[in-house]
């Protein structure tokens, strides 16, 4: 037995969430055991298996996955947006370092090529080595992997993409607003005509990922929904359930360079045979559904 990890964000055999992000509450799940910490050139990487919810990676002390819930945040994020493309043959991912959305674009027979950029070569190493589950996508004749900067990265891409996903946020900071319209500017130029992307938050890597929500961060989605229809044509806002993300939902940009897409309405579909095969959260139903919002985030996003 090697010597026991302790960590900060452990007290009293509980894993402790807590962050300004969501002042006055936490999320506090019940450890078994910690299985490794260390702390990469960008950021604090915790895994740890936890009772009930499986292998969870925390980076910064914020919950990034879990094995128990991850697929509902992974499948949404991903084929909110291939679905919503005629036909995706080559796919950025942004962020992502666990192989959770790589695992899902894959399952798109018309793919031809996934590239994954991802800042932290720890993340990928570690989920490779502790979320075989989610990291199997790596492992894809199809996946290209790049250890880098995402935001420079897309600085000489252009008209490149069908799908751009941004699996990697962080709404703080001076020159936020300045940030998201720039750096949607440049998902925008890297996209092929007719393109689509999805976004969890606001900015790339390597700053740390930051979950949003409608009952904590309103003003800060209406504020990201403005960014992005400042330079995309059609924009709008859906949202997945997730126990262990703050207060239990999740939501997403979704964006397109077309402005006659109706994004709301799945473009290509599965059978539901292949759907029950492939996803266990997704659905052409759900994804309908998603942008279906409660009366006091519609108003907000009016």
């Amino acid at each position: 037995m090697g010597e026991q990890i302790v960590h900060p964000t452990i007290k009293d055999g509980w894993f402790r969430e807590i962050s300004d992000m969501w002042p006055g509450q936490a999320m506090t799940l019940k450890v078994k055991e910690v299985l490794h910490h260390e702390k990469s050139k960008y950021q604090d990487v915790l895994i740890f298996e936890s009772t009930d919810y499986g292998t969870v990676l925390v980076l910064d002390n914020v919950i990034q996955c879990t094995e128990r819930d991850e697929f509902s945040y992974q499948e949404m994020i991903t084929h909110l947006a291939m679905n919503a493309h005629p036909n995706p043959e080559k796919v950025l991912v942004i962020g992502g370092g666990d192989g959770g959305v790589l695992r899902e674009v894959v399952k798109h027979d018309c793919v031809k090529q996934a590239v994954l950029c991802d800042i932290d070569e720890a993340v990928i190493r570690l989920s490779k080595k502790f979320l075989p589950g989610m990291s199997v996508g790596f492992d894809h004749p199809k996946v290209e992997t790049l250890v880098g900067d995402g935001f420079k990265y897309l600085e000489d891409k252009k008209n490149e993409f069908d799908v751009i996903i941004t699996d990697s946020s962080d709404p703080e900071g001076p020159a936020e607003a300045l940030f998201q319209q720039a750096y949607f500017e440049l998902l925008n130029g890297a996209l092929r005509e007719g393109g689509v992307i999805t976004t969890q938050g606001c900015k790339p890597p390597p700053i740390q990922p930051i979950t949003e929500n409608q009952w904590l961060h309103m003003p800060l989605i209406a504020n990201l929904k403005k960014a992005c229809k400042a330079v995309f044509p059609t924009v709008e806002y859906a949202y997945t359930t997730i126990p262990t993300y703050p207060s239990g939902q999740i939501g997403f940009m979704v964006c397109c360079k077309d402005a006659d897409r109706n994004l709301k309405k799945p473009t290509r579909t599965w059978s539901e045979e292949e759907e029950e095969k492939l996803c266990k959260y997704y659905s052409k139903e759900i994804h309908e559904a998603a942008f279906v919002l409660p009366n006091f985030a519609r108003k907000a996003l009016r």
